[in-house]
């Protein structure tokens, strides 16, 4: 029969077996699970060792910093890498095996390698972001139309967070009176929750995309090692799906995360997207201005050039005016002497005619017997009724021919407007009979002008 042990001298055993078999530092490659610290300032951390597939895990141990080296550690770590010792990074840590009886296996960290975690980061962005090139949607996101006045605005932010304040009072205060119209959609913005939660604001925002221009994802504050949440690969590809315009302003200054990379623009801060909105509106506005100027000098230049035609016809149709009514007056005046002297010969020829008629009467009734004088009568009546009719449609041409004469006396044309232009007696009926320094003579209707030719134009 074996000896009988006791509980704990199993334990010492198996710490002495531990010590003996594993008495140096060794330095271990592991992922954080679980960290936490206590109220004494010691760090208690589980790490873990993942399958190939990233989901399953192969092994697992407790390990722990104590407080005198953790404070060190914790600041050389976070200086070296911008990130905080957290969940879900990669660490190289340099640690020492310990066995005690009552807390059983614990791994003891000294030192950690801070270069390590920022290649395995790197590393892991990179194989994202190939990841996202070798499907070919890096870029989708970049090749949509951003609105030139995006004023309906959904925002992806915390609702506690101060950098959400700055960009609604920023964006809303602008000196230029823009109205925006903004949607929060409240997620968290760093920690194990971000990529459930921005997934799910995105999800959210595409069932009503229809109601926004597009999509702003501010961080809002918080410390700078909280970066790397967003390089992760399913919030970066559902950006680049995303079938609104996704601007980020996580609030950095050194690097750009995926979500920037892929997204439509990235800028630094929130109030970096406030001010990027804001001039955009004031690009519109100013394009705007220009193009309303350029019409405003466009139209200018017709109407100036259309005067001028208007200015030139105007001068070239004064002279043909005026040659046109010298035509029209000597036209006129030979009317009138050819009605003047038709008229005079039908005047002639209507006193005539009644004589000769009557003569003829009397002729004829002496070569007529008796036996006709009631045909004479009728005759005689005829005739008479006949010389009335042709007086009084004579007398009726007449009075046409008067009244035309009326219209066409150059005195009634004078007082329509009309002047009549002679030089030395002479009827001036072109411009081209006139030449610089000739005296001329104008009839007005109340007058008569002498004046003297200074310039003249010809068509």
């Amino acid at each position: 029969m074996t000896e009988k042990l006791t509980l704990t001298e199993l334990q010492l055993m198996i710490r002495d077996s531990l010590y003996i078999s594993l008495p140096e530092m060794y330095w271990v490659i592991a992922e954080i699970s679980e960290i936490r610290e206590n109220y004494s300032g010691h760090c208690y951390l589980e790490l873990i060792e993942k399958q190939s597939d990233e989901k399953n895990i192969r092994s697992k141990a407790k390990a722990i910093i104590w407080s005198s080296r953790y404070r060190f550690l914790k600041s050389f770590f976070e200086n070296s890498t911008g990130e905080t010792l957290r969940d879900g990074i990669k660490i190289l840590v340099k640690i020492k095996v310990e066995y005690h009886e009552q807390f059983g296996l614990s791994l003891i960290i000294s030192d950690i390698d801070p270069s390590f975690t920022v290649g395995e980061m790197a590393a892991k962005r990179q194989q994202v972001i190939k990841r996202l090139e070798d499907e070919g949607v890096i870029s989708m996101n970049r090749e949509l139309e951003l609105p030139s006045v995006p004023c309906n605005i959904a925002v992806i932010s915390s609702k506690n967070a101060a950098g959400y304040s700055d960009f609604i009072n920023h964006l809303k205060g602008n000196s230029y009176g823009y109205v925006f119209n903004t949607a929060l959609f409240d997620a968290s913005m760093q920690g194990a929750e971000t990529e459930h939660s921005v997934i799910s604001a995105l999800d959210s925002i595409a069932d009503k995309c229809d109601l926004f221009d597009l999509v702003v994802i501010i961080r809002g504050g918080g410390s700078q090692t909280d970066l790397s949440w967003f390089d992760n690969y399913n919030i970066a590809y559902h950006i680049t799906q995303f079938p609104l315009p996704v601007i980020t302003g996580i609030g950095h200054e050194r690097d750009m995360t995926v979500a920037d990379l892929v997204a439509f623009r990235s800028l630094k801060t929130p109030t970096a997207v406030a001010d990027f909105l804001i001039d955009c509106f004031v690009e519109t506005e100013n394009t705007l201005t220009g193009m309303s100027r350029e019409i405003t000098e466009i139209a200018r230049k017709i109407i100036e050039k259309n005067r001028n035609r208007l200015e030139l016809s105007r001068m070239r149709l004064i002279p043909v005016s005026r040659m046109m009514l010298s035509d029209a007056k000597e036209n006129l005046s030979i009317k009138i002497i050819e009605i003047i002297n038709l008229g005079k010969e039908v005047i002639l020829k209507a006193g005539i005619a009644p004589s000769n008629y009557y003569t003829r009467l009397v002729a004829a009734t002496k070569t007529i017997s008796s036996n006709r004088e009631s045909d004479l009568d009728r005759k005689t009546r005829n005739l008479i009724t006949f010389s009335s009719n042709a007086l009084s449609k004579n007398n009726s041409t007449l009075s046409q021919f008067e009244s035309s004469l009326n219209i066409l006396n150059p005195e009634n044309v004078l007082k329509r407007g009309y002047t009549i232009t002679s030089m030395n007696g002479k009827l001036v009926k072109t411009a081209e009979e006139l030449k610089q320094g000739d005296n001329i003579r104008t009839v007005f209707i109340d007058g008569i002008v002498h004046s003297n030719v200074t310039e003249k134009s010809i068509k």
